[in-house]
């Protein structure tokens, strides 16, 4: 059983984790988007390249788990197909992000569910909006009875969410689901409407739990992490690029896995790096504000003094 603390911990570890990016296309077009995901957005267009992603991310033994989210995957039928099918024969688990808009699902829908070990599967009241309620109901049934563990994650509505499993599966609902109640990013859609967070010294935070999970799009895109806003072609550009081939998606990977400001950041957080930059008063309102401000100031020739640092608190940056 693949559990949310599962997937978490798989995070924690270093490189035992990566997320495929499969398309930019969702129908459901919620307000709270936070990559912007539209039902006209782009889809795969290079299927060898597409071919070419999924065989890396097959080839890299550490990857033990491997996320696929978008847009809505299941938008991407014949990516999703293939995708799974690959990974699992290569003895990866599968975890799926949806809305669960496709409900009463295809027997190519239930046939993808069945190689997966896990699906997060998103409600709250912006998929409410757009989602009838009955599409829900039959989507968590559907993954049940596929055999898999269900993450039913919500926006801050806890109580909705047990309703929601209990009329679904009934009062046994524990044993094939959790609920992860989780928060708006803003960032996309949802940039103006989450209510600002507190800042604080940028010496305060804390080792970053997905500096270790990368990235890849089905464009070939590789991001150091899961930050939605780098993911869609914002923030720094030492944290995207863009890869041609099989040989320049390992090229990259294996540039993001021996990068020594990623490792630092990964095990002690980006806190005591501030003093080095000049920035440990700054105060910042999240993790992603210290790391990108990090990239600039440290820049390219960052190693020797993130090592030095490191040697100093007692264990090395990777």
């Amino acid at each position: 059983m693949l559990t949310y603390e599962c997937i978490e911990a798989a995070r924690r570890r270093r490189w035992a984790s990566a997320l495929l990016y499969l398309t930019d296309r969702c129908p459901v077009g919620c307000a709270h988007c936070s990559v912007d995901a539209r039902p006209d957005g782009p889809r795969i267009s290079d299927w060898p390249l597409f071919e070419q992603v999924v065989s890396v991310l097959c080839s890299v033994e550490s990857f033990e788990i491997v996320g696929i989210s978008g847009g809505e995957p299941f938008a991407e039928r014949r990516g999703l197909a293939f995708a799974t099918q690959e990974l699992v024969e290569a003895g990866k688990s599968v975890v799926l992000y949806t809305s669960g808009y496709w409900g009463d699902p295809a027997p190519w829908v239930r046939r993808v569910l069945g190689r997966s070990s896990c699906v997060v599967l998103g409600t709250d009241a912006f998929h409410a909006a757009r989602l009838a309620g009955d599409r829900v109901l039959s989507a968590i049934k559907a993954i049940a009875d596929a055999g898999c563990w269900l993450v039913l994650q919500t926006i801050g509505a806890e109580h909705e969410a047990e309703s929601l499993l209990a009329r679904a599966l009934g009062a046994s609902w524990r044993d094939h689901a959790e609920i992860h109640v989780t928060g708006l990013l803003p960032v996309g859609r949802a940039r103006g409407l989450r209510a600002v967070l507190p800042a604080r010294a940028g010496r305060t935070f804390g080792p970053c739990t997905v500096a270790d999970a990368p990235v890849v799009r089905y464009d070939g895109r590789v991001s150091a992490c899961c930050n939605e806003t780098v993911i869609t072609g914002g923030g720094p550009a030492s944290l995207r690029r863009h890869a041609r081939d099989a040989a320049g998606l390992r090229a990259t990977l294996d540039s993001f896995k021996a990068d020594p400001l990623l490792g630092f950041i990964s095990t002690h957080g980006p806190g005591p790096l501030t003093h080095l930059a000049g920035l440990e008063d700054r105060e910042f309102r999240h993790i992603c504000q210290v790391c990108w401000r990090l990239m600039g100031r440290l820049g390219e020739n960052r190693g020797g003094s993130i090592t030095a640092l490191a040697l100093l608190t007692g264990e090395s940056a990777r």
